[in-house]
């Protein structure tokens, strides 16, 4: 039986990415005062864009870190029932280690959002058509933050969105087609509403853990009741975890390696290589066409492509086992059962919302690292861990993501499957390092409107 989405108490980024607003900037927020930090969501309440139809030259969101759900006055036997992962928060040392978050990556070198630094409360994601209209929404945005006494602001603006990333390649490809959303009338496959969004089932066909509170405890009836019948109201419901990561991209240094590793022998460039060599780490060209449709030769044609799977490439001839794209969903390439191993791909997917950045002061560029799940452990955490910075994915041995994976002392090696040898690229550096993060927590409008009264 469809599902169906309650979109009008559902904040916006879980339904569309804001292609068309090309221009955003992101603000990081500490909370002082719990009266300041709800008399901010009292304003921000009717200025919020939902997942409901929508034409706006702007939208904005809020998200909060557990950290600012306690600020905000939201009781201790509430925040308990979030996800371990998001209660302990990235900057964890075990969570570190586990999502490879160490040396130059560690929450210690961060800008933003580490020990060393304010809270990570709140975050607020403002997008515009014009970067005119941006920068005056952000100055009310600013404007407001100062009359709610809300400190240790980091301002984060994105650069225009364009067709690329920072590395040169063709990004925002693969998404996962959503059942309710509009896109799912036309898709052969969809994964669940619920992998993404609290109170509706998932892709084992649960509802997965969120916070319930007694009905008494909302008096108001602001809260939607338990879905499961329980009498209790949901506190979670239609809400989304959100990590948001800052992810700063050595451009310079990729390139230099990629330089390196395609010379010829005699030392001259090899400029086809080149672009093959960068290619095969992604998985797609600088276009985006997929090499297990194109191996040879880029084909712009296909940039947009994502209508592919990996079984007729079980040895990555094609598209190295190793590279990103394969990595980030493997799609049919985990066992034997193609049908089977896209069940075990879906129970992983990520829907990421992700904006470029740069370059900054220094030359600095990147990533600002954006996606909504609903298990942060099975999803995202997963996903990092097991997929991008595991050593030895799927029968490799000492090959991390050649992207974004964490490197030792000595680097990692990118191998590169062929005929009759294959070749293995070592002392891979690193390429791409953690610059600030936190797990939010979107939360329904329901939720905002329980949060924005309580101490009344």
């Amino acid at each position: 039986m469809a599902v169906r989405l309650d979109f009008n108490d559902i904040q916006g980024l879980f339904a569309r990415g804001y292609r068309q607003h090309r221009y955003a900037q992101f603000t990081i927020f500490t909370i002082g005062e719990a009266p300041g930090g709800r008399a901010l969501l009292e304003w921000l309440l009717p200025r919020i864009t939902t997942a409901a139809p929508f034409s706006g030259d702007v939208a904005l969101q809020v998200a909060f870190t557990a950290s600012g759900l306690r600020q905000l006055g939201l009781p201790d036997h509430v925040v308990t029932g979030f996800a371990a992962e998001f209660r302990q928060g990235m900057t964890n040392p075990n969570r570190s280690r586990f999502l490879g978050d160490t040396e130059d990556s560690g929450p210690h070198r961060w800008l933003w959002g580490g020990p060393a630094g304010p809270p990570a409360d709140g975050l607020l994601m403002l997008y515009a058509t014009d970067p005119g209209l941006l920068e005056h929404r952000q100055a009310e945005l600013r404007q407001q933050l100062d009359k709610s006494g809300i400190s240790g602001i980091t301002e984060l603006p994105a650069r225009e969105l364009g067709d690329t990333e920072p590395f040169g390649f063709h990004d925002g490809i693969s998404q996962p087609i959503i059942a309710g959303l509009p896109k799912a009338a036309r898709a052969m496959r969809t994964v669940p509403a619920g992998e993404f969004v609290l109170g509706y089932p998932n892709a084992r066909g649960q509802l997965t853990g969120r916070p319930l509170l007694p009905a008494s405890e909302d008096p108001r009836r602001l809260l939607l009741p338990d879905p499961t019948g329980s009498g209790a109201v949901d506190f979670g419901r239609n809400g989304s975890y959100l990590v948001f990561r800052q992810l700063e991209q050595h451009v310079e240094r990729f390139w230099r390696f990629v330089d390196a590793a395609s010379r010829r022998p005699d030392g001259s460039q090899d400029s086809s290589y080149r672009t093959a060599l960068a290619a095969k780490m992604v998985g797609r060209w600088p276009s985006g066409a997929p090499l297990v449709k194109t191996p040879d030769r880029d084909a712009p044609a296909l940039a947009d492509d994502n209508d592919f799977a990996y079984r007729d490439d079980p040895r990555g001839l094609a598209c190295p086992i190793g590279a990103h794209i394969r990595r980030a969903n493997p799609r049919d390439s985990l066992g034997p059962e193609p049908a089977a191993s896209l069940d075990a791909s879906d129970l992983h997917r990520l829907l990421r919302r992700a904006r470029s950045y740069g370059p900054a002061e220094g030359g600095r560029s990147g990533l600002y690292f954006i996606c909504l799940v609903g298990d942060l452990a099975r999803q995202f955490e997963f996903v990092q861990h097991t997929w991008l910075n595991s050593a030895t994915f799927n029968g490799l041995y000492n090959d991390t993501d050649p992207l974004t994976g964490s490197r030792g002392q000595d680097g990692t090696t990118f191998t590169v499957p062929a005929r009759p040898v294959r070749h293995r690229h070592h002392g891979l550096p690193q390429f791409v390092q953690t610059r600030g993060g936190a797990y939010f927590f979107l939360p329904g409008i329901s939720a905002i409107r329980y949060v924005a009264q309580l101490g009344r």
